[in-house]
């Protein structure tokens, strides 16, 4: 009698213990997946296709060379490789990012064109006054509508369009000192060759 009552507790234990194991087994699945992976190289549905039709209205107030500079309207990929970055003020690796992208748009075979995520007018011309303003055009996108529709998971995305209007490239996350020449110079030379 007393080889039957241990079995029950030591299988009530085990009734116990079974879940958490479980659970140990996920988190580990679940970490050793997100931990192995680099999310800058996360596919896009929209590689090899058109860029989205979205027009965005103009940064007020952003003035270059004495003229407000445009909104966004995907009349201004045609013809043109074209480097799209989704950025915001309170973005901090968008901090990180604008001297590099400021140094891109030296490079006066493409156009940069920024698309403001969620922010406050006020704020990004500052951001852009403090850092440098990269950008031929700036579309504001105020509700995250137009983000969407580009695939955008967070700030900052970068994509590289092709002369034809199509998405050639997309970086997610920052660029830095590490992807600026090995990954996104190298997209954008691609693109410079293609057609």
């Amino acid at each position: 009698m007393s080889g039957n009552t241990t079995a029950k507790p030591q299988r009530r234990s085990w009734l116990v213990a079974l879940p958490l194991i479980a659970f140990a087994v996920l988190a580990g699945l679940f970490w050793f997946r997100l931990g192995s992976g680099d999310p800058a190289r996360i596919p896009s549905a929209l590689i090899g296709r058109p860029a989205p039709q979205t027009q965005l209205p103009p940064l007020d107030g952003l003035v270059a060379d004495g003229a407000q500079v445009p909104g966004l309207d995907p009349a201004q990929f045609k013809g043109h490789v074209s480097v799209v970055n989704v950025w915001a003020s309170w973005c901090v690796p968008c901090h990180d990012e604008a001297p590099l992208l400021l140094q891109l748009s030296q490079d006066k075979r493409i156009r940069i064109i920024g698309i403001n995520y969620k922010d406050t007018q006020d704020n990004a011309r500052r951001f852009l006054g403090r850092h440098g303003n990269p950008f031929s055009a700036v579309g504001v996108d105020a509700k995250g509508r137009a983000s969407i529709e580009w695939g955008v998971y967070g700030v900052p995305e970068t994509f590289v369009i092709g002369r034809d209007g199509t998405i050639a490239y997309k970086l997610i996350g920052a660029i830095t000192p590490d992807n600026f020449d090995s990954v996104l110079k190298a997209e954008i030379e691609k693109a410079l060759r293609a057609n």
